[in-house]
């Protein structure tokens, strides 16, 4: 069973696979703008209590569709090297492409296969606020998974409405937005979500249909541009309809102005629904039906974006007996008894026993000069550069609208940072907060306007304690 919201309306469905065939037994939508998860839940059938023990309700799995409207996706390489290296990485080059300090975000990433000897990869990120708002919400349904509802479209897209392993942008519309999802070799690889919808090509004026059209064909290439393809003809947009004609005039506008772009009809063969459903039904609970596709698959190489933030209590694997309360107090006292005994036996035969393990050992002065060497050991620790830190320092500086693009350091040379802002205001007070921090010293800057997006370019250089001088 999975539940999604579509603007203001709640959606749920419940799927069935057997021996390769996928059936959806129902479909239901929450009346005008309603959206009590709970309230919603218990109208499909599903109770807290049998969300609480799955078993008691047959083989029944509930995953829960995030919005992705407030996710930010971002692309980056790294070397093929091992997983924990690869996390370390992806960590530290997110945090420099970050809005907001690292510790009020949220991220997950996924990588692609090894090409060349580079990896890339995937990043996801939000955040952290609305996603705890959002697990409030759902808590009570205890859903075995919450998922991008993005990810969602794209499975749909691919099972039933002819996708492939092929690179494409497969467009998705709602009544009031539309979701662009760019896929790379049959997997999300980045998603917008644009404030136009359905209802906006619904005008009866001609005129003003013209400038809707116009005004999607130009957020399309600004879409196309973001994903990173400059010759948008190579790219097919396959936008996903029920059959009707509105979704052909769009296709319409859209290959005009020179994009390879094509209308996705859901074939069904592999799926069994009623006549009440039908193909229409289809198309209005793709998003859903593609999350409870992927819930049945039960992969594990989604964006898990809330990995860190929900866990169903019922999934809480059951302890070991050594983690039983009983067990450990009877551990605890059997410890407290030996400890006394030792420590009774330390304080009387100690004194002479180290003294003979001393001398036996070296002199005085090997012994005085092992120490000097841990306390350098420790020294040296003390004094090595702290790059997260540093990063954290230049991240909380600067505001929203300060964009990092660089971070260059190398011992004996200054901190160079490049990025983009709005305006010089901005750039003035993100220089004046770094100087007011007592580890970044003398910093300078350069700038220039950008012509294509009308923003300064920036270029700063500082120094960081004593370890760039």
């Amino acid at each position: 069973m999975a539940i999604t919201q579509e603007e203001s309306k709640l959606k749920a469905i419940e799927l069935r696979e057997k021996d390769g065939v996928f059936s959806v037994l129902w479909t239901k939508s929450s009346e005008g703008s309603d959206t009590d998860w709970r309230g919603f839940a218990d109208e499909c059938g599903l109770s807290v209590e049998l969300t609480a023990h799955p078993d008691a309700d047959g083989n029944r799995t509930v995953v829960v569709g995030f919005n992705s409207a407030v996710m930010a996706f971002y692309r980056i390489n790294v070397p093929a090297v091992s997983q924990e290296e690869t996390a370390a990485m992806v960590k530290l080059q997110a945090e420099t492409r970050l809005p907001l300090p690292a510790e009020q975000m949220e991220l997950a990433w996924r990588a692609d296969h090894v090409k060349n000897g580079q990896v890339g990869v995937t990043i996801a990120a939000a955040r952290k606020e609305p996603l705890q708002r959002f697990v409030e919400s759902v808590r009570s349904l205890e859903p075995e998974k919450i998922m991008l509802d993005c990810e969602g479209t794209v499975k749909a897209w691919r099972t039933f409405f002819a996708g492939d392993e092929r690179n494409a942008v497969v467009v998705s519309m709602a009544t009031q937005n539309t979701q662009v999802c760019l896929v790379v070799d049959g997997r999300l690889n980045n998603a917008v979500v644009l404030d136009m919808g359905a209802d906006d090509f619904a005008a009866e004026a001609v005129e003003e249909q013209t400038q809707t059209f116009e005004r999607f064909i130009q957020d399309m290439r600004s879409v196309l541009e973001l994903f990173g393809y400059a010759e948008q003809a190579e790219l097919p947009v396959f936008v996903l309809s029920d059959g009707d004609a509105a979704y052909v005039s769009i296709v319409s506008s859209l290959r005009s102005a020179g994009l390879n772009a094509r209308v996705a009809l859901p074939d069904v063969k592999e799926l069994r629904v009623s006549n009440e459903i039908g193909v229409e039904g289809v198309y209005e609970y793709r998003v859903p039906i593609g999350l409870g596709l992927m819930a049945l698959e039960a992969r594990e190489d989604e964006l898990n974006i809330f990995e860190h933030l929900y866990h169903p209590a019922w999934k809480e694997e059951k302890k070991h007996w050594l983690y039983s309360p009983k067990v450990t107090c009877a551990i605890a006292v059997v410890m407290l008894v030996l400890l006394v005994v030792l420590s009774y036996a330390v304080d009387v035969a100690s004194p002479g026993a180290i003294e003979k393990r001393l001398s036996a050992s070296g002199s005085e002065a090997d012994i005085n000069l092992l120490m000097q060497r841990q306390k350098l050991i420790k020294v040296v620790a003390q004094q090595r550069p702290d790059l997260l830190d540093l990063l954290g320092q230049v991240t909380a500086s600067g505001d929203s609208g300060i964009k990092l693009e660089n971070f260059h350091f190398k011992k004996g040379q200054p901190v160079t940072i490049n990025g983009q802002a709005s305006n010089n205001d901005q750039l003035y007070k993100f220089e004046k907060s770094l100087q007011d921090r007592s580890s970044i010293k003398n910093v300078k800057r350069s700038s220039s306007p950008d012509a294509k997006t009308k923003k300064l370019k920036f270029t700063m250089t500082f120094h960081y304690k004593s370890f760039t001088k």
